[in-house]
């Protein structure tokens, strides 16, 4: 048992060292600003680093080799670890939240869900504005390296299918993924700058710039205030579609793009269907807002494509109360939910690809209906798609849906009503941010639901960020026989 533990906390140990490095950032900002806040990040990050001292210390090792069970292991102790540690400033604040806020509200930001029990943020700290964009910032950088490397290896949910060479946790592999991270963090750091440059070029003040960049391409969702975008103009919100877009496709196109840049390099098929879908039910909402006479032509293009991007990507951001546009735009953005972006980027959800494969696998039962002994081939993107890749996305989907109706179940049996349980049981799941109803709609939050409820939603948020399996697993009594 203790050989399966100490590289998982050496590392954890390592992650603790550098979340206590990041607290540093708003404790400065506060220092700036003469805000009695730095002392709580002082503490905060004094806590951190004490515990990741300890576990690098006690658990050093001379090499790391990471065997299929320890990934499992890493990935949710990490997950954990930053969620717990990342929950200290909230905790330690001139303005406190209890236990159960901080934690939920600190797992919220880390899997860049967006869902938050904070209001009247116009008036809060800048240095705990600051903290909650970077704890998006972090979980989104930490889940596009988790799904282009741990995922595929560990065969989750059909991830296998964007195995690259990186998958590969042995030794002799460790510096082509080390070359390989460095690319996917320069890539993410050069397209979180651009984005703050557009916001402040386009009017937004320099904190909110960077605040905004930072929970856009990690498809968070965090605001600095209340109202979340619906303050700001139509050139910001179209800034911001651009941007979420770009975090919702997967950083593995970059990475080749920069590497070796061509256009072939840039194409996907799920990039394609994902952009169509965009692009298609758009233009069914704008049509039903300008229809029903709601807006105008520009303002429904605008408030139609900010709010189904913001959910497709499941970044939580709203420029309006869309759950007030009709039952027809309620059950779409329902349903966008669902889908998410693509593998291998910053966003939620179910992914575009598992859609793709269903779709396909469709395709080839109902040939087989009407050719018993025909052959039919599977493809996406070119290649042949294996049988075991078909059955864990299929596995998965059931698994998703089976999740969502427990979740559910567990919030309205202690009293929260259908509505709010239901949504909130996807948007958890999903990543997303806002759900449905007075309490978890897009101008609401999670303040009023049941501390129970929290915690419920809290570990749906993890189970969906970790893609289900991940999670599960460990509750599978063969994961811990030796």
């Amino acid at each position: 048992m203790a050989r399966l533990f100490s590289p998982v906390l050496y590392i954890c140990g390592i992650l603790a060292i550098i979340m206590s490095a990041m607290m540093m950032l708003p404790m400065s900002l506060a220092i700036l600003q003469d805000d009695p806040e730095y002392r709580d990040f002082l503490l905060s990050g004094i806590i951190s680093g004490a515990l990741g001292l300890l576990l690098y210390r006690s658990f050093k090792e001379q090499k790391i080799e990471l065997h299929i069970r320890q990934l499992y292991l890493l990935t949710n102790c990490a997950w954990l670890l930053m969620s717990l540690v990342g929950s200290l400033p909230f905790i330690l604040s001139s303005h406190p939240m209890d236990v159960t806020d901080a934690i939920f509200e600190s797992v919220s930001g880390i899997t860049t869900t967006g869902s938050t029990v904070m209001s009247n943020l116009q008036s809060t700290p800048h240095s705990i504005l600051l903290w909650r964009s970077m704890l998006q910032w972090l979980g989104g950088l930490g889940v596009i390296g988790m799904a282009v490397t741990i995922l595929p290896f560990l065969r989750v949910g059909g991830m296998r299918l964007f195995r690259t060479e990186s998958s590969d946790w042995s030794e002799k592999t460790l510096p082509r993924f080390r070359d390989f991270a460095k690319l996917i963090m320069i890539t993410y750091l050069l397209i979180s700058v651009a984005c703050a440059f557009s916001y402040w070029f386009a009017g937004m003040s320099p904190f909110d710039a960077i605040n905004h960049a930072m929970t856009t391409i990690s498809t968070g969702g965090y605001a600095t205030d209340d109202r979340s975008m619906g303050r700001f103009g139509n050139a910001i919100l179209w800034i911001s579609i651009v941007f979420m877009l770009l975090g919702a496709i997967p950083f593995i196109l970059y990475v080749r793009f920069l590497t070796k840049p061509s256009t072939r390099n840039l194409w996907d098929t799920q990039v394609i269907t994902f952009l169509a879908i965009v692009g298609i039910v758009s233009a069914f909402l704008t049509a039903h807002l300008v229809w029903s006479d709601q807006l105008t032509v520009g303002d429904a293009l605008t408030h139609s494509t900010f709010n189904l991007v913001s959910v497709i990507t499941t970044t939580g951001y709203a420029s309006s109360d869309y759950a007030l546009w009709g039952h027809f735009s309620v059950a779409v953005f329902f349903l966008a939910s669902f889908v998410g972006g693509c593998s291998g980027s910053t966003s939620g959800g179910m992914k575009v690809f598992r859609f793709q494969l269903s779709y396909q696998y469709l395709r080839d039962q109902l040939g087989r209906l009407v050719h018993p002994q025909g052959v039919f081939a599977i493809k996406y993107n070119g290649r042949l798609i294996e049988h075991d890749i078909l059955a864990a996305a299929t596995a998965f989907s059931f698994v998703y849906l089976a999740s969502i109706a427990l979740i559910t179940l567990l919030l309205t049996a202690i009293g929260v009503d259908f509505i709010t349980s239901l949504s909130g049981a996807i948007t958890a799941l999903a990543n997303v941010g806002p759900g449905l109803g007075e309490l978890i709609g897009p101008s609401g939050n999670f303040q009023s639901l049941p501390d129970a409820g929290k915690w419920i939603l809290a570990f749906a948020m993890i189970l969906g960020r970790l893609e289900i399996f991940t999670v599960i697993i460990l509750f599978s009594p063969v994961y811990w026989r030796a």
